[in-house]
């Protein structure tokens, strides 16, 4: 739920951007506070060497000094707060659009985009200078304070002098001491300003590390048996809605139910496609049974072992899972197939390939499993990135296989030579598929049909057919269309 309602900039503004404040802070910050406070101390005690009377009438200024610092303060860090938080809004803007650069450019809209990200820096500058503007008050503010109080120290002195209470030379060396001093306070007050500012950081990062994962192990996980899963998946009477936007409004909560009511139990071995039109509670399912969220009604079981009753990283270790729309990462082809099993020897690596029908490509446009595939693997097609997930759900080798449309973008020949190596992965594997194309599920042990957040129809491709529901409404469109 985190993820769903934080944009990527803002987060990445508050671990990057809000940390260099603080380190700013704790270095040259830190470094002058302490500079400048050894200093004052020293000087004051030479002072009172000095003058024990004029230093008094000087620590007289100190409460005038203090007030300014603590009260404009509290609004430098409210005004350091909002200046970050206006930056991460620029940044959420910069990242949204270079993330969808290809379609940005499809559309023609770069200028409209560089517009925006215009305007949200032109926000931020505004918040960014209304803290400027407070932060200079109050160092100005603290300045005029201790120097009128030298002034008002210089004055008592000269009297002093003119009484031969006191020489001139101690005057002088007492001026120029409360001087120091005063340059010292000024300086400190320019750090009090940089505290409130990485305040207002601290308490967005706070923020983050304060969050509670709604997802976590309990105190006692279970485990399997065997120390690994047979495959037996079950849904028992799930039901499930998405949390609202933070910023919804009033009405529009709570969000329709996802799925309800949800009855299924798939055994190991056995190949159950789900199927459905769009909206229907596919890929909600498969985020429930990879535990990216928890069911709010029912249970989700794995060899009859709740999903929340076990270490969340150990209950995902049994999943390999293939997306629509794969996610690569920078490196080598490698190290993507690896993603998932990091123990993976090359041979293993290269089998996998060699299944997902990724070998190819990789060998000769790529010139090597080592060969870098660029940023998220942007210089590869849609199949090759989709091949390239498969190969990496293969090597994982584990006991449930989660296929999300995993072949809609291979042309028919590859698609062809991907489900034969899908056949073979899928003979000691509990395999859970959502298909758009019917085509690619007709020999599935059993499909399930979904419609409305609940399954309306089971069976196999014949039998529903025959039935002339959902399913045989949606073969008839696809089956019959050219």
């Amino acid at each position: 739920t985190f993820f769903a309602r934080v944009r990527t900039g803002e987060a990445l503004s508050r671990i990057t951007v809000d940390a260099t404040l603080i380190e700013t802070l704790v270095t040259s910050s830190g470094s002058m506070a302490l500079r400048n406070g050894i200093t004052i101390i020293g000087g004051l005690a030479m002072m009172v060497a000095v003058s024990p009377k004029l230093t008094g009438l000087v620590l007289l200024i100190i409460p005038a000094v203090l007030a300014p610092i603590l009260l404009i303060g509290r609004r430098v860090r409210t005004l350091s707060a909002t200046a970050q938080d206006r930056l991460a809004d620029a940044a959420a803007e910069a990242s949204e659009t270079l993330d969808a650069i290809e379609t940005v450019q499809a559309f023609g809209r770069e200028q409209v985009a560089a517009s925006r990200f215009q305007a949200a820096l032109e926000t931020s500058f505004a918040a960014a200078l209304s803290r400027i503007q407070v932060r200079a008050i109050l160092t100005a503010l603290a300045i005029t304070i201790v120097f009128g109080g030298i002034t008002l120290v210089l004055w008592e002195g000269a009297r002093s002098v003119m009484a031969g209470s006191m020489t001139a030379g101690a005057l002088t060396q007492f001026v120029i001491l409360a001087m120091v001093i005063g340059g010292g306070a000024g300086s400190l007050a320019e750090v009090w300003g940089d505290v409130q500012k990485a305040a207002g950081a601290t308490g967005r990062m706070m923020a983050i590390l304060d969050e509670v994962p709604e997802i976590k192990a309990p105190a006692s996980p279970a485990v399997f048996p065997a120390g690994k899963a047979k495959g037996r998946m079950a849904f028992d009477r799930i039901a499930f809605r998405y949390p609202a936007p933070p910023d919804a409004p009033a009405d529009r909560r709570p969000v329709p139910v996802a799925i309800e009511d949800i009855r299924l139990t798939i055994e190991p071995g056995e190949t159950v496609a789900v199927v459905g039109p769009s909206g229907a509670g596919k890929s909600t399912l498969f985020r429930l049974a990879l535990r990216q969220f928890d069911p709010l009604v029912g249970a989700v079981r794995l060899d009859g072992i709740d999903a929340r009753d076990m270490d969340p990283d150990v209950w995902r270790a049994q999943f390999a899972y293939v997306s629509q729309n794969p996610a690569l990462f920078s490196g080598s082809a490698a190290d993507n197939i690896a993603f998932g099993a990091p123990d993976a020897t090359p041979q293993a690596i290269r089998q996998a390939a060699e299944q997902a029908e990724a070998a190819g490509f990789i060998e000769t446009r790529l010139g090597g499993y080592d060969r870098l595939i660029g940023d998220r693997g942007r210089a590869l097609s849609g199949g090759e990135r989709q091949r390239l997930a498969i190969a990496r759900a293969l090597v994982r080798n584990a006991p449930v296989l989660l296929l999300d449309e995993a072949t809609s973008a291979l042309d028919a020949e590859n698609e062809q030579l991907v489900q034969k190596a899908f056949e073979t992965a899928m003979r000691d594997r509990t395999t859970l598929v959502i298909a758009h194309r019917l085509a690619t599920v007709r020999r599935a042990d059993r499909i399930v049909v979904m419609d409305g957040g609940r399954i309306v129809e089971s069976g196999t491709h014949d039998s529903l057919v025959a039935a002339g529901g959902i399913y045989a409404r949606l073969a008839a469109l696809q089956f019959t269309a050219g």
